[in-house]
């Protein structure tokens, strides 16, 4: 094992190995500065041109960032997942031995399972929204009750005591059981999707917080909403299910034991994450481009169709429970729980004056939207909030609240305030023309209410969405201009709400096509396409000119190393040999057991060099990457010799299964001190080619760091090799990881480049 000198790099949660920079020498930075190393290789350009001088870098010293991130509410270390294929001996051997029936059963299980997702998850989400409806609809029933009998006191302890109960139990099932379930769980996924993984992200006691957590929040009316947290749940139950179940708790199926890889799980969590959003919302289609567009990092024309197939079936497993809920078999479920705001019955017409007010809509919209995000990004804490109002009548009942009202009449503020929040929708969304059936007051009030409690109960510890209080904030602003304008605008206010609900949620989440689907597939009404897709466009334009999406502020927020599509500008001017750090930790081919277990036990690297030396090859060269995980494996199956020797695959396979070196599911995987090795086996070596990935990804160290940033996010890498320019040097310089193009590591790096 060889080893540079220099200080150990934390990078990557400590998974790579790096090596030592140059020193630079002291200059004055200026706009476009180019880096020592750049100085060095292009010192034979310097020679023939005599006195040409480049600009230098500052260099702090090696990257020190934390590699720690909040996942839910919870600060934990995170990893880099592996998405590469590992092309190594296993690997083949693990192809070559699957004949056309294994090959066959694998592209199957791919679609039974996708399918099988979108079955639980619809079952999830069903049974979630009838556990709300029943609940919150009995502790209304309750607390209406006791009012009818002029016990108004009861009735106010009666609701604040359950609302306390439900809100304490989600707070409680968070704190001590999962923590990573609190939140959403959107920037959790987003992140996963990109290529970061932490620990209980999507393991089976989140999933099971996050459904109960999300019943007891939303039942103790807190402005949030169960939708995002769906689209976590769907993603948690898409990796239990691809990853062979889970040996922590003894769920383990032989048969899934081709998704035992970081590649299949990601295809397999997108399918999840669109099945939640469908689940939620009735919307297959939606759930498609949700996906496409907001979660995932990698997308193909064979991922489409499976994700579309997911949707599909979730649809159609609601579609039939629904219809027997119908009869009357679900309680106080009925025909609610499920969003769908059936608009399609109106007749819409507008005009010029109309798409004027439908653009005064859009960039109010957006600037509230990005509002919405400047506060969110400094709050995300604290609670409260109260009012009272008149008893107008429009001859008509529904989920409208007769409150202390005559009958005949209702109390508006009740009908939105004292209601589920589907229901408070629905109510803003009616189809009415008479602008008194919520007044200007009313309408300011909740709005106000609800944006603002919408921004403090977002950052609590219980399962908690966006959607929702984003929807309602939209909609009731939405319907505050329609009434507001409805002397000069031939639409009416519900159709306002509608068009103030997609400003908002575009203000908000920057998300365009899937937001625009979804309202049409809640609302059955393809004929608000145009002035949909207008609001949203404009309201998208003017926040983006503030600050960007929620969901990416939280995950910069969090502490999640996500990569972007477009590399950071300061990225330009480095080059990839410029932020790798030392020490490089590398293995020989064939490695002494002692140096190897020594050096897992000292480092929490993840991926290792290994390079051919004499007597194998006439000079160092590169054979290749091998991972610890598999290291480990090969440790723990004893395959040694006492001299210096290739013992080759066939030796490896005597003793080892491919499916062996897979990855773990969630749960317990093995340490290196679960070894439990003599010290006779430890003075003896090991092969490492049969494991080594002989065709790890390589980049010269005078790329651009925004070159090798493009290549390391498309191909979806974990490590990247950086290799020397010129001859005569060791034959790998070090390594490039995730946290090596996070503009945090590269400011402390070099804070010239990119000032705080």
């Amino acid at each position: 094992m060889a080893t540079s000198a220099g200080k150990e790099s934390e990078l990557d949660g400590a998974e790579s190995s790096c090596t030592t920079p140059l020193a630079t020498p002291t200059a004055t930075p200026i706009a476009t500065p180019m880096s020592t190393r750049s100085v060095k290789w292009e010192k034979d350009v310097e020679d023939a041109a005599g006195s040409l001088q480049r600009p230098l870098l500052y260099q702090r010293g090696t990257n020190t960032t934390s590699q720690m991130a909040i996942v839910g509410a919870n600060t934990c270390p995170i990893e880099s997942l592996d998405y590469e294929i590992v092309e190594n001996e296993v690997y083949n051997q693990d192809w070559r031995s699957r004949g056309k029936l294994q090959i066959f059963q694998y592209q199957v299980l791919k679609w039974v399972l996708a399918l099988f997702v979108g079955v639980v998850v619809g079952l999830v989400g069903f049974f979630s929204n009838i556990a709300v409806e029943n609940i919150a609809g009995f502790k209304l029933l309750l607390t209406g009750d006791l009012m009818l009998e002029n016990r108004y006191l009861a009735a106010f302890v009666l609701y604040i005591g359950c609302n306390a109960m439900l809100a304490a139990a989600a707070a409680a099932l968070c704190a001590y059981i999962a923590p990573a379930a609190a939140g959403s769980g959107i920037p959790e996924v987003k992140a996963y999707l990109n290529g970061v993984d932490a620990h209980s992200i999507l393991a089976p006691s989140t999933l099971s917080v996050k459904i109960l957590g999300s019943i007891l929040g939303v039942s103790a009316g807190f402005v949030l909403g169960k939708e995002g947290p769906m689209v976590h749940t769907g993603a948690c139950v898409a990796s239990l299910l691809g990853q062979g179940g889970s040996r922590k708790y003894g769920l383990t199926w032989n048969w899934i034991r081709y998704f035992k890889n970081d590649l299949d799980r990601r295809d397999l969590i997108t399918c999840g994450a669109a099945a939640g959003v469908a689940a939620a919302f009735r919307a297959p289609v939606g759930g498609v481009l949700f996906a496409l567009e907001e979660v995932t990092s990698w997308w193909r024309s064979a991922l489409l169709w499976r994700t579309f197939s997911t949707t599909a079936v979730v649809t159609m497993v609601l579609h039939a429970l629904i219809t027997y809920c119908r009869g009357g078999h679900c309680g106080l479920f009925g025909k609610g729980g499920l969003i769908m705001f059936d608009l399609g019955s109106r007749q819409v017409t507008y005009t010029v004056t109309d798409h004027a007010a439908v653009v005064l809509l859009g960039v109010l919209g957006g600037l509230l939207g990005a509002l919405f995000n400047f506060l969110v990004d400094r709050v995300l804490r604290v609670y409260s909030l109260v009012n009272e109002t008149k008893c107008p009548t429009i001859g008509r009942s529904g989920n409208f609240k007769n409150f202390q009202c005559p009958p005949g009449h209702y109390n508006a503020l009740a009908s939105l305030f004292f209601n589920t929040n589907d229901d408070a929708i629905r109510n803003l969304f009616s189809a009415w023309y008479d602008y008194r059936e919520f007044g200007v007051s009313t309408l300011l009030i909740f709005f106000t209410t609800v944006y603002t409690l919408g921004l403090l109960t977002y950052g609590v510890a219980v399962p908690s969405g966006l959607f929702i209080p984003v929807i309602l904030s939209g909609a009731s602003f939405g319907r505050l201009v329609g009434t507001l304008l409805g002397s000069v605008s031939g639409l009416d206010p519900g159709l306002f709400a509608l068009l103030g609900a997609a400003s908002f949620l575009s203000g908000t989440m920057r998300m365009t096509v899937s937001v625009c689907v979804i309202l049409l597939e809640l609302t059955n009404d393809l004929l608000l396409l145009p002035l949909i897709m207008l609001v949203q466009l404009i309201a998208k334009t003017v926040a983006d000119c503030f600050n960007k999406g929620v969901y990416e502020q939280i995950v910069r927020m969090k502490g999640l190393p996500y990569l972007e599509v477009h590399a950071e500008p300061c990225t330009r001017s480095l080059v990839a040999g410029d932020v790798v750090s030392g020490p490089l930790v590398t293995f020989s081919s064939v490695e002494r057991v002692g140096a190897v277990v020594e050096t897992l036990r000292s480092t929490g690297h993840n991926g290792f060099p290994v390079i051919e030396d004499p007597p194998f090859a006439p000079a160092p060269e590169v054979c290749g990457l091998v991972l610890r995980s598999h290291l480990l494996v090969l440790l723990q199956g004893r395959i040694f010799t006492r001299a210096r020797v290739k013992t080759g695959a066939a030796e490896v396979f005597r003793t080892l299964a491919p499916f062996d070196f897979a990855k773990a599911g969630s749960g317990k995987g093995l340490k290196v001190e679960d070894l439990e090795l003599t010290e006779e086996e430890m003075d003896m070596y090991v092969d490492l080619h049969p494991i080594t990935n002989r065709s790890p990804y390589t980049v010269v160290e005078n790329m651009s760091l925004a070159k090798a940033a493009t290549l390391f996010r498309g191909l979806g890498l974990r490590h990247m090799c950086v290799v020397p320019r010129t001859q005569g040097r060791p034959p790998v310089v070090g390594i490039l990881t995730r946290h090596d193009f996070m503009p945090q590591d590269i400011r402390g790096l070099y804070p010239n480049v990119l000032p705080r």
